[in-house]
């Protein structure tokens, strides 16, 4: 694969992160982190679009100005080195004066470097276009030269900073799961940055002593950038993508699990009306009625729950050698089953009786796919169904 061909991939995924992203910082215009990651993977797409050869030749095509497209990515780079060290600054949090102080010290050196980019740019002889190897062609021309040095020194700053933060900062959050990945992904691609700065200013020095390492430059380095551009917009995509799909996973487990009793208490009257929600109803708002649904239901049916028979299937099933937790579970899935079977014969509630406190709905159904067939009270009295 070329090395434009490289560019352009990079870009097409991080172009997929920024639009993924982009829900969520409208929906949270407000928040300054969203702002600050849509800022950055805006800023490392545009690196990889405008530093493919095709679009470096055309944007310069386009302004007229021979190489133009060098400051202009430069700029782009340092933009980006700029907003990596904001997010993770704004990231890590603490003290607000102190986030504040280093927002603006982050905003002073990197605007003054981007002026100072233009500067040598301007005063710098730059006829000849090169689209592949500007960094080793001018590595000795007056201005061009300190141009190339300026973005590279910024570049590392911003990467040694960073990596600093991101090292310190991995210790703290490890055990957070899907945060704790990222963490380590930007802390890897932070690290190879450096080594992207080592081979370029060793193909840029070689050129000062007379020697041509331009390989470097033109082949080595490009990759590295690849490498580096995918694990840095992991890193800051994945904790929100893992999260967004670990709160979907645990709703959908959670929602599979309440069927068996939203099953059992289908025919309970509540006092919410009956909502009929089809197939494009969102998973959240299945869940939502689903739960709302069960928590009516059984508030509704306790007054018909049997106390006498739920604590001798507790007695039963310890009896059994089951865990407590179990047990109740087990208890609580028989009693609700003789209630409903109680209610929908037409009995009448159990008056005087102490109030029991039944386990979590999620546990009562899955209990509930254990209970043997047949009368819940049949169940409860027969000792040898329950041990088994």
């Amino acid at each position: 694969m070329s090395m434009s061909d490289t560019f352009w991939l990079v870009a097409v995924l991080l172009g997929v992160g920024v639009c993924y992203k982009l829900p969520a910082i409208v929906r949270v215009g407000g928040n300054p982190l969203a702002r600050q990651v849509g800022g950055l993977l805006i800023a490392a797409t545009g690196v990889f679009l405008f530093a493919a050869p095709a679009v470096i030749a055309k944007v310069n095509d386009l302004t007229g100005i021979v190489n133009f497209s060098a400051p202009w990515v430069y700029s782009l780079l340092t933009g980006f080195s700029a907003s990596c060290l904001l997010l993770i600054i704004k990231w890590r949090g603490g003290n607000e004066r102190s986030i504040r102080r280093a927002t603006w010290w982050v905003y002073g050196c990197y605007g003054t470097l981007l002026i100072g980019l233009w500067l040598c740019f301007a005063m710098g002889d730059h006829h000849v276009e090169r689209l592949r190897d500007l960094d080793t062609y001018y590595a000795t021309t007056p201005w061009m030269r300190e141009m190339i040095l300026l973005y590279l020194a910024a570049h590392t700053s911003a990467v040694l900073i960073t990596s600093a933060l991101l090292w310190n900062w991995e210790r703290t959050v490890r055990g957070t799961g899907w945060l704790h990945t990222g963490v380590v992904l930007l802390t890897v691609g932070y690290a190879l940055n450096l080594l992207y700065d080592a081979v370029k200013l060793t193909a840029v020095v070689a050129r000062w002593n007379g020697r041509n390492l331009d390989y470097l430059s033109t082949e080595v380095a490009p990759l590295i950038a690849a490498v580096v551009g995918l694990l840095i917009g992991f890193g800051f995509v994945l904790p929100h993508v893992g999260d967004r799909i670990s709160q979907y996973a645990a709703a959908r487990r959670e929602y599979r699990a309440l069927a068996p009793l939203a099953r059992t208490l289908k025919h309970v009257p509540t006092a919410s009306a009956p909502v009929s929600l089809g197939r494009a109803a969102s998973l959240r708002m299945r869940l939502t009625h689903r739960r709302t649904f069960v928590r009516d239901a059984l508030r509704h049916l306790h007054p018909f729950v049997d106390t006498g028979l739920h604590e001798e299937a507790v007695q039963l099933l310890l009896a059994s050698g089951k865990k407590p937790a179990r047990a109740h579970a087990l208890a609580d899935a028989a009693a609700v089953t003789a209630a409903v079977e109680r209610m929908q014969a037409g009995g009448s509630p159990i008056v005087g009786q102490p109030r029991i406190d039944l386990c979590e709905p999620v546990a009562i159904s899955r209990a509930l796919r254990t209970l043997p067939s047949g009368p819940a009270v049949h169940w409860v009295s027969s000792t040898e169904s329950v041990i088994s």
